[in-house]
């Protein structure tokens, strides 16, 4: 009880300051319905309970989970197995990732299991991409900037519409309950290697963001959908606190279905592990198995506050702001917002958590967290430019990831995987159920294309932060030599007083 109330407390920190943002836009330029900020009072404080369970879930069941899984599976020396395991593994856990499904239902003219499919075909081999880097020790900043090269040259034969869908994919597929397994699983895979085992523990979640990317764009090409048309955003009415309750007694069954099948088959992958291999204790089950289900109900309560309490406020915010007459006052609301957003998105807690264990404390998850945060910040005040101005999405992303894979040669390697793996875990189911319908909403007003303009807003989340978090390991690199210099120089003063004795 008492590490449940600590992680209710966390979430409280870090869901207040944008809740008391939105307020505050309520009550000042963007005048909001009664019912509409009740539903998002009402959704955040799901959304802090949510996030308490999930986080203590996650703790007890997620990482013990993958990080055991990706031991036995080094110890088995199988490598067909090796291999054929972790693409289940990437397949069975992106299917069950809820982020997915809200993005397949607003993508027009693909059935929505067709995209499911093919985004979870792509992250289960990238994962098997990412077993032979640490397998074999190749370097993870070779094999982001060849893939890339792969993804940006793709880009240039799919779909204008296709390009924007397929980079959110790559985000939305590593959410919150991807996120813990994948990055355990990274750590019992890495201790095949001990001199390297803290650079090899991050970089599964950077490389299973393209496998989506790159198995979209190919999708775009090869699939050509016809009459595919966008369909405008539905706002929710109510007007009493009985409407309100109504509505998320209503939706709340949908979660529970929708969670049910996310972590079923993860239960059963883990039970048919247990059986073969007798891997984990019986005391260590039953722990599993508790922590299965804190994260069940936090997922309920997380995933029915945020779309049902966030994504009207999300959608009402936008479209107000963009029918203001000074609506460039849009990029720094924007950037506002995006400051403060990431920190209630719960895998980057989970992130911040792992990096500062891995790191025995040398990454503090402050310095973390803060450096996601300016990332996230920037990434939507250029998304909604995007939205005012109607600039082509590559003309952001390239560049940007020109700059991240350079900084690549420039920082520690544990900072490549660590910053690549962050863009993955910033752009969460936050970003997917109130940053994408905050520029729809804002999109719509402006009479722009939606699946052009607001689609990408995952994408760019996704990317300022691989550069963010590099720029900090170059300043604490900068700052680590600084300290031996002044070290070395003080051993030498030292060394003449003596010999001057």
């Amino acid at each position: 009880m008492t590490k449940l109330k600590e992680k209710i407390n966390e979430a409280l920190s870090s869901v207040l300051p944008i809740t008391c943002i939105v307020f505050l836009l309520s009550i000042t330029i963007t005048p909001m319905p009664i019912g509409t900020i009740l539903l998002f009072v009402l959704g955040a404080v799901l959304l802090v309970v949510g996030m308490g369970f999930f986080s203590l879930g996650a703790d007890m069941s997620m990482m013990p989970m993958g990080d055991g899984i990706g031991n036995a599976l080094v110890s088995s020396k199988k490598k067909l197995v090796m291999f054929l395991v972790t693409f289940a593994i990437g397949f069975i856990v992106t299917i069950a990732e809820p982020d997915l499904t809200v993005l397949a239902h607003q993508v027009p003219g693909i059935p929505d299991q067709i995209l499911i499919w093919t985004v979870a075909c792509g992250v289960g081999l990238f994962l098997m991409f990412s077993w032979i880097r640490i397998t074999f020790g190749v370097d993870l900043k070779y094999m982001l900037i060849f893939f890339y090269i792969v993804v940006f040259i793709l880009a240039f034969f799919s779909m204008d519409s296709f390009m924007a869908v397929a980079f959110d994919s790559g985000g939305v597929t590593t959410g919150p309950i991807t996120v813990p397994f994948i990055m355990a699983l990274g750590i019992g895979m890495a201790h095949m290697r001990n001199s390297h085992a803290e650079e090899d523990s991050f970089g599964l979640v950077a490389l299973g963001s393209i496998g989506p990317i790159l198995a979209v764009l190919l999708l775009g090409i090869l699939y050509h959908p016809k009459g595919a048309s966008y369909t405008p955003f539905q706002m929710v009415h109510v007007e009493t606190t009985k409407d309100v309750a109504k509505t998320f007694l209503a939706e709340m069954p949908r979660y529970v279905r929708e969670v049910s099948k996310a972590l079923f088959p993860i239960l059963c992958f883990f039970f048919f592990f247990q059986m073969i291999t007798r891997y984990f204790k019986k005391k260590s089950v039953i722990k599993i198995l508790v922590g299965t289900l804190y994260t069940y109900m936090g997922l309920i309560l997380f995933l029915c506050g945020v779309n049902v309490g966030f994504m009207p406020a999300g959608y009402f915010i936008g479209s107000e702001l963009a029918a203001l007459s000074y609506n460039w006052v849009l990029v720094p609301v924007g950037m506002v917002i995006g400051f403060y957003i990431v920190k209630a998105e719960p895998a980057v807690h989970v992130l911040n958590r792992q990096v500062e264990e891995v790191s025995s404390g040398a990454i503090s998850s402050k310095g973390m967290l803060y450096s996601l945060s300016v990332g996230v910040g920037i990434s939507l005040g250029i998304a909604m430019l995007r939205v005012l101005t109607g600039i082509s999405i590559m003309y952001f992303l390239i560049p940007g990831y020109f700059t991240a894979l350079l900084l690549s040669f420039f920082v520690p390697k544990v900072f490549t995987g660590i910053a690549f793996d962050s863009g993955g875990v910033a752009s969460g189911p936050m970003t997917a159920t109130f940053l994408l319908p905050l520029a729809m909403g804002a999109c719509e007003s402006l009479g722009g294309d939606v699946m052009m303009d607001a689609f990408g807003i995952v994408a760019m989340v996704a990317m300022t932060p691989l550069v963010t978090i590099q720029i900090l390991g170059l300043m604490m690199r900068r700052k680590k030599r600084a300290v031996s210099s002044a070290q070395e120089e003080d051993g030498i003063l030292a060394f003449e007083e003596v010999s001057d004795e």
